[in-house]
């Protein structure tokens, strides 16, 4: 699959903190994919090393397979997660400044602010100042000057945040119809039910370091091909003695069972009713939360 953004090497320290190191991924064109990992990670430090904002110690970003410099970061939509508009200007007068500033033509610009505007509800605030509107208004204000000169590709730091339900469905519907229309996006935030809903692939970092990285069908599969999940009347250190398990977890009231590769789901729910009654019995497909505490967990565990 061709890639629009590509990461090489990429590595960032502070004295003697590391920030990132080693990171290297590809974002498909026309996907949304998700840039997760704990607080710390990495995952700022590594979209402001892409836009320019800072410089990387080592490696490279590449955009359609060129380097990015200060020219090209242009054709990059950029939402920061810390909030950046001129609270005096007013609304509409802001966003026809954003779109000229990234090279969109001044009566252009207007057009398309408000059309922008009436299409989030906000076209009666068009001549409000900034400081008028509310968290979630300024969230949606700031949203469309990130979109404005049409980029085909779009860095979003925790979106959502400040929208309330309705708004946050909206601007989902809006990503899908951008990916739909060939946008490329890049989602980086901690609300991790919003990248099983939306993402394509994903990386996930930690300690600096890309630990997980993929088409996010294909990482479910790995997770979770060879487990079951299962209740019953039994106990854990029963299920973890059966010659078939290789390994046992806990998931709210329930079990995930890692079976052995040779073991055949049949002979374990067998043996499974010869331990004691068996009420729930079924292939375990993860959701990214679990993915992610499982890849973390796998991945200290290797670190200790």
């Amino acid at each position: 699959m061709e890639s629009i953004l590509e990461l090489r090497d990429l590595s960032k320290r502070y004295g003697d903190h590391v920030a990132v190191e080693g990171l290297s991924f590809a974002v498909p064109r026309g996907s949304i994919f998700g840039l997760l990992g704990p607080n710390g990670a990495g995952k700022t430090t590594t979209i402001r090393m892409v836009m320019r904002i800072i410089l990387p110690d080592r490696g490279e970003v590449l955009l359609d397979g060129s380097p990015v410099d200060d020219d090209r970061r242009r054709l990059i939509g950029y939402l920061p997660e810390e909030r950046g508009l001129y609270r005096k200007m007013k609304v509409l007068d802001h966003l026809v400044f954003l779109g000229t500033v990234r090279g969109v033509p001044p009566r252009e610009a207007r057009r398309r602010s408000a059309a922008w505007l009436e299409k989030f509800g906000l076209g009666e605030w068009a001549d409000h100042k900034v400081e008028d509107l509310s968290k979630g208004m300024q969230q949606k204000v700031q949203f469309i000057g990130t979109i404005l000169h049409r980029p085909q590709l779009l860095i979003l730091d925790e979106p959502f945040s400040g929208l309330d339900p309705i708004n946050t469905r909206e601007l989902k519907d809006l990503m899908l119809a951008m990916r739909e229309e060939g946008v490329t996006i890049v989602l980086s935030t901690h609300v991790l039910p919003q990248v099983d809903e939306l993402c394509d692939h994903i990386c996930l970092i930690n300690r600096a370091r890309p630990i997980l990285a993929g088409n996010l069908e294909e990482i479910r599969e790995r997770f979770g091909g060879r487990t079951w999940e299962v209740d019953g009347d039994f106990g854990r250190e029963a299920l973890a003695r059966l010659p078939q398990v290789e390994a046992v977890h806990g998931l709210r009231d329930r079990y995930l069972l890692d079976l052995r590769p040779e073991a055949a789901p049949r002979d374990v729910l067998t043996a499974l009713l010869e331990l004691g009654e068996v009420t729930h019995f079924a292939r375990f497909v993860p959701d990214l939360e679990n993915i992610f505490i499982r890849a973390v967990e796998e991945d200290q565990s290797h670190a200790a």
